[in-house]
């Protein structure tokens, strides 16, 4: 094997770059250190650092924070003021595998054409379990900041440092990456990814969906929602918050009446607005000003003030309240759609609805027996395995699996009090949470974690004319009668408590018009 280094291959997420590591690389070209195992590193005159920017596709999480671009066009800057000779190789996100370093070195030779062999190239990697992979290659390897005794910062923490607004960070990162993040607000971007309480790691608010059932659903049920909304949609700058994978949009995108306007998605879930833009790409929208974005609009602002003519949100105000703070996150929601809302623009909303007198006691009769029953464990289950169990229930039984899991999974109460083998005493709003979630079992622990009947109509008014709006004659409350025929009454009916009187199914949407005054 020649001593002789070609290439130093330096993978990592490289979501800043620090003094250290640039000092290290270059006193590693210089001839200046050794390896692993003792042996000088030489390296050629024109040899080059390869810098496989790893998870690239994958940005907006505290995982990853910022987007494959930014870093890509940080690390050539950084390069450029160093004088270092530098490639920059993207590497997609991948589950975690044994196979990860024949990844890299694959994606490195597909966007740069330098095939990294062990004679040629030297691995500078700090993390003990990627270097072993590379080392069982044959590649040898320089630790970084593992094989410092000093203890230097790795680039993790000094994000981490960032994330926590401690200033120290400045210090220990290059002052060309200083000058990055200060240009283009970076800072203040990773600050409120990692401070939001709402979105997981990896950039979703929950890790229980099947995103592909769950992009179906939306999709099928996607042209009775914009008949539901269209009417009301006033052109201009047409935002759709929780816009999941484009669906609404698509056919926003086909109404004449909005040719001369821009269309927006917006969603938290990296997983959807990855699957939106990968239809934008393959000509799905007929619309050319169509536009998506994962953005948390609760923590920061999205749009300008006064800069939005419609705001449409469906199926979404229910899933803030659920993974946020209940009705205060519902307020700040509103507040942020008031004010970029144009005077005249509209926030056009659709979504379940909590019946009123929720704290009423029903008996809710349920085909099969729940008194006894004990619920099941789920966790540690897959996916597929929780909707057999859940799916083979009895509704009384799977009650008794809902009471356990909802209160659990999303905070809501759920108490249930066995009147008969298959009669339960409970709340009408437990009652109709149940039975709005009860069919979900593809998707079971996601759906148990959301509320449906947090919000009543008087509720709505009360918030919205709170923070400015005025609710248009058109809004109000309705009854699902496809619902109701099709999933609330199959094996169910609700009772009066006292008198055994059999009860009106509640309403159990809402639509509402709001216009922010001219």
């Amino acid at each position: 094997m020649s001593l002789v280094v070609r290439h130093v291959l330096f993978p990592g997420r490289h979501h800043l770059v620090t003094s250290f590591q640039t000092r290290y690389l270059r006193s590693l070209l210089a001839g200046e250190l050794v390896d692993s195992a003792g042996v000088p590193v030489v390296c050629a005159v024109d040899a080059d650092v390869v810098w496989a920017v790893t998870s690239a596709t994958h940005s907006g999480t505290r995982r990853n924070p910022l987007p494959g671009h930014r870093r890509e066009a940080m690390v050539e800057r950084v390069s450029a003021v160093e004088g270092l000779a530098s490639l920059v190789a993207p590497v997609a996100d991948v589950p975690a595998s044994p196979r990860f370093a024949r990844t890299v070195l694959a994606s490195v030779e597909l966007s740069t054409g330098v095939a990294a062999t062990p004679e040629e190239t030297v691995l500078a990697c700090s993390t003990p379990e990627v270097a072993a992979m590379y080392a069982e290659l044959g590649f040898r390897v320089v630790a970084v900041e593992d094989g410092d005794p000093a203890g230097p910062a790795r680039p993790w923490d000094v994000l981490e440092m960032v994330a926590a607004g401690d200033g120290r960070w400045r210090e220990l990162a290059h002052p060309e990456v200083v000058r990055f993040y200060d240009r283009y607000g970076l800072a203040a971007q990773v600050a409120l990814i990692h401070a939001d309480p709402t979105v997981s790691t990896e950039g979703d608010l929950t890790s229980t969906r099947d995103y592909r059932s769950y992009t179906a659903a939306f999709d099928d049920a996607s042209d009775r929602k914009w008949e539901l909304v269209s009417a009301f949609v006033e052109p201009g700058r047409v935002v759709d918050l929780g816009c999941a994978a484009g669906g609404l949009l698509e056919r926003a995108a086909r109404d004449p009446r909005l040719a001369e306007s821009d269309l927006y998605g917006v969603d938290v879930s990296r997983h959807l607005v990855a699957e939106a833009e990968h239809r934008r790409a393959q000509g799905v929208f007929a619309h050319p000003n169509v536009f998506f974005a994962q953005r948390n609009l609760l923590r920061s602002a999205v749009f300008p003030v006064a800069s939005v003519s419609t705001t449409l949100t469906v199926a979404l105000t229910h899933e803030i309240a659920s993974y946020g703070a209940g009705r205060a996150d519902l307020e700040r929601l509103a507040e942020r759609i008031f004010e970029h809302t144009v005077p005249g623009g509209v926030w056009v909303c659709s979504d379940v609805l909590g019946p009123r007198e929720g704290d009423r006691l029903v008996h809710l009769v349920l085909d099969g027996v729940g008194a006894g029953v004990a619920p099941r464990d789920l966790a540690g289950l897959d996916g597929g395995d929780v909707a057999a169990v859940v799916g083979a229930m009895s509704p009384a039984e799977r009650l008794v699996q809902f009471a356990q899991d909802f209160p659990a999974l999303s905070g809501g109460r759920c108490d249930v009090r066995w009147v008969g083998p298959g009669v339960a005493e409970l709340t009408l709003r437990a009652a109709m949470e149940f039975l709005t979630t009860r069919d979900y079992v593809d998707s079971w622990l996601s759906e148990c974690h959301e509320r449906f009947c947090d919000m009543t109509w008087p509720d709505w008014v009360e918030l919205l004319e709170g923070v400015g709006f005025g609710v248009e004659p058109v809004s109000g409350a309705w009854r699902n009668e496809w619902l109701v025929e099709n999933r609330l009454s199959v094996g169910a009916s609700v009772r009066d408590a006292v008198t055994g009187a059999e009860l009106a199914w509640p309403q159990t949407h809402v639509t509402f018009v709001v216009r922010r005054p001219r």
